[in-house]
């Protein structure tokens, strides 16, 4: 009961919303008559309308155009170059001379020392002592080995080599130089060598060795 007890009622005000709601207007309506609020509103209502027109008024014209002015003249005019007035030139003084003072006398500059007489130059050394050349005299400690070539002897290449020797104080063989050649390259190189690898004696003069230089030959000859 205590649950459908509200939404009955409420499903009655609904119904009965509308109805009390035209019945407040009523009421109200004749109470306004009763109080004179209906007369007052219809006397202040006014009885004459008045309606004016308002008629739009034409635009004004322009005026019209005025004339422009002329221009004006333009006068030319000349200017006159004035010269301004001369300006008086007044000689300035002459400056004061300024004297300088008299300067102390300089001490004498000593004269310049004498240039040492220049050293004598260093005597040249000694240039090489040339060999003598003799033509006999030397002699052989070890003779030249001469070792026939084998190519030369397949070839049979024979010949004289012609030959210079230089010998220093120790009797050994210093420079060789081919004078004559046999034709034959391979003969003139182991000639050179043979020489070179012979020792001499040395050449004994005023009781000291020198250094000579002599000639001689080797001949490269096939036996038959």
């Amino acid at each position: 009961m205590s649950s459908s007890t509200p939404s009955a009622w409420m499903r009655q005000a609904r119904k009965i919303g509308p109805l009390g709601l035209i019945v407040l207007l009523h009421i109200a309506f004749f109470w306004a008559l009763q109080s004179g609020l209906v007369h007052q509103v219809t006397s202040a209502v006014p009885k004459e309308v008045i309606a004016t027109f308002i008629v739009p008024q034409k635009a004004p014209e322009p005026a019209p155009p005025k004339a422009e002015p002329a221009p004006p003249k333009v006068v030319q005019t000349v200017k006159k170059n004035i010269a301004p007035p001369p300006i008086p030139v007044t000689q300035a003084p002459a400056p004061t001379a300024i004297t300088a003072p008299p300067q102390p006398p300089q001490p004498a500059e000593p004269a310049p020392p004498v240039a040492a007489a220049p050293a004598p130059a260093p005597a040249a050394p000694p240039g090489p002592v040339l060999p003598k050349q003799i033509t006999s005299g030397i002699e052989y400690i070890e003779p030249p080995r001469v070792n026939y070539p084998a190519t030369s002897k397949r070839m049979g290449e024979e010949g004289v080599v012609q030959f210079k020797v230089t010998v220093n104080t120790s009797g050994r063989a210093e420079k060789v130089e081919i004078i004559k050649s046999s034709g034959y390259p391979r003969l003139d190189d182991e000639a050179r060598r043979a020489v070179m690898r012979a020792v001499y004696k040395p050449y004994i003069e005023d009781g000291r060795a020198i250094v000579v230089a002599t000639t001689g030959s080797i001949a490269f000859k096939l036996n038959s």
